[in-house]
């Protein structure tokens, strides 16, 4: 490989991997605004004396999501595993809800 080669390879990387940087800072913004809305539905489900899972609901999310990721080139079983770990979390905030606590207790 030349030396131009090398050049060309090396920026053909930072322009890749800039785009990847952007891709990761607008998904840590969209998963805060998410679970921003799923503390809401933590706080409302514990007011409301609602469980803090509603396997129905996730299931259904699940499936379509699924769908989703393959209509868009996406292994549907990560895309399961990466939701699957959200709901967790999101199952963790609802039940420290429940007990009354906030997210940072």
């Amino acid at each position: 490989m030349s030396q131009q080669q090398r050049k060309d390879a090396a920026d053909q990387l930072l322009e890749y991997r800039r785009s990847i940087d952007n891709i990761d800072a607008a998904l840590v913004f969209l998963l805060a605004e998410r679970f921003k809305v799923t503390q809401k539905v933590g706080v409302f489900k514990a007011q409301a004396d609602l469980p803090p899972a509603d396997p129905a609901r996730e299931e259904a999310q699940i499936n379509r999501l699924r769908g989703l990721a393959h209509d868009a080139g996406l292994d549907p079983d990560f895309t399961e595993k990466f939701l699957r770990f959200i709901i967790d979390e999101v199952i963790r905030y609802h039940r420290a809800a429940a007990r009354g606590e906030s997210k940072a207790d």
